[in-house]
Order: C-alpha cells, then sequence, then structure tokens
C-alpha cells in the first residue's frame, strides 16, 4: 500500500511538473532555434519506427518503369523540390525557414523502401511541414512521385534536367512545371502569361479627360 501511494504521488508531481512546465513559456518554441539533442532523438526515432511499422502490408507496384518515373518528375518537382531542393537546385525560402529542415530526399530514398517513401508522401509528418499529399492525390498520382524518388540517389543536375525535358506534359502538374520553366510564355490567344497571370497586349483606352457625360454622380 505504502508503494502505491508513492507511486501515485510521484505521477502527480511529475504531471504538475509537465504542466508547469507548458504554461511557464520556458521553452523556445521558434523556427529559428533547434531542439535539443534529446528531443531530437526522441521526434526523428519515434517518427522512424511509426514510418517503418505503417508502411508494412503496402504492396508496391512494379516502379521499374522509367515512363512511371517520367510520370513523377514533374510532380516531384511541384511537390517536392520547393521545400526539399532537387539535384543541383536549392530549397527554396520556405524550406530554407523550417524547423527540422527538410531532408535531402536523395539520401531518404537511399535509405527508405518504396513503401515508406509511399506511406510518408501519402499521409505526412506531424508538426514537421509535410503535408499529407493524400488529402488532394490519390494513390495512382503518388506511386509515379515514388518510381521518380527511388531514381534521385542516381541523378546528378543535367541528368535531373534531362528527366524533365523528357517528361513534357507527364503528371498531375505538368502545366504547373510547363509554366515555371516558361513564365514569360506566349499563349494562343496573343495574350502574354506571367507566371500564371496573363496581361493583354492593348491597355484599355484611357477615358477622355472632357467626358463627363457617362460617369455617374
Amino acid at each position: 500500500m505504502k508503494t502505491l501511494t508513492t507511486i501515485t504521488i510521484a505521477i502527480a508531481i511529475g504531471v504538475i511538473a509537465v504542466v508547469g512546465f507548458a504554461y511557464s513559456g520556458i521553452y523556445d518554441v521558434s523556427a529559428g532555434s533547434s531542439h535539443s539533442s534529446i528531443v531530437n532523438w526522441l521526434l526523428s526515432t519515434t517518427s522512424h519506427a511509426s514510418i517503418e511499422r505503417q508502411a508494412k502490408g503496402i504492396e508496391v507496384p512494379n516502379l521499374s518503369d522509367d515512363v512511371l518515373a517520367r510520370a513523377g518528375v514533374n510532380d516531384f518537382n511541384n511537390m517536392y523540390a520547393r521545400c526539399h531542393g532537387a539535384p543541383g537546385r536549392d530549397p527554396e525560402a520556405m524550406g530554407q525557414g523550417l524547423n527540422p529542415p527538410p531532408p535531402d530526399l536523395a539520401e531518404s530514398a537511399a535509405e527508405m523502401s518504396p513503401a515508406e517513401l509511399f506511406w510518408v508522401t501519402k499521409n505526412g509528418i506531424k508538426m514537421t511541414g509535410m503535408p499529407a499529399w493524400g488529402a488532394t492525390h490519390d494513390d495512382d498520382a503518388i506511386w509515379p512521385v515514388v518510381a521518380f524518388m527511388t531514381k534521385l540517389p542516381e541523378l546528378n543536375a543535367s541528368q535531373y534536367q534531362e528527366l524533365m525535358d523528357s517528361a513534357g506534359g507527364m503528371g498531375h502538374h505538368a502545366d504547373d512545371s510547363a509554366a515555371e520553366a516558361h513564365p514569360h510564355e506566349e499563349s494562343a490567344d496573343g495574350a502574354h502569361s506571367h507566371n500564371g497571370s496573363e496581361h493583354s497586349e492593348n491597355p484599355p483606352a484611357e477615358p477622355a479627360e472632357n467626358d463627363h457625360g457617362n460617369h455617374e454622380h
């Protein structure tokens, strides 16, 4: 009985200490500061173990088809490269400001199984900035990205660009990649496209300075 009372008191003190710490504001939640080594270990170990467990039982299709990988490169370029970077390309501003920093996916692809890459892409990871792409992409749209990622460890910058060039029109985000590659390309109706917005070549005529008859007061 005495032991049970001691354990109960210890648990109560622990709970009070945790709640007090949470309300104290002592812990720096800024994305500009790193976690302590203990927190980093706890988060990374929990994440890796969870991914490995959750990915068990996922049936992996044949990913060796080059057509499938080329179908995924445009989607990778728009879904991942901005945060994680790509061969010959650094992460953009958003990726540089994330904490923990997004990993190099060439390294992740060399260490993780295709099933694990698929699970992370589909479900995301809490409190890392990694979104659950499964909310907006079905499985058939995700597997080509995984097929491409399995090739990442072997690609340099020129090979990545060559694959991008050969994949024109392929993938769910092919139009986004084309707009990024040719932001000032002229469209069929004579208007110029600038990063997704169109501007007519002929601006509207200025109203005559002395024309007051068409203005309501």
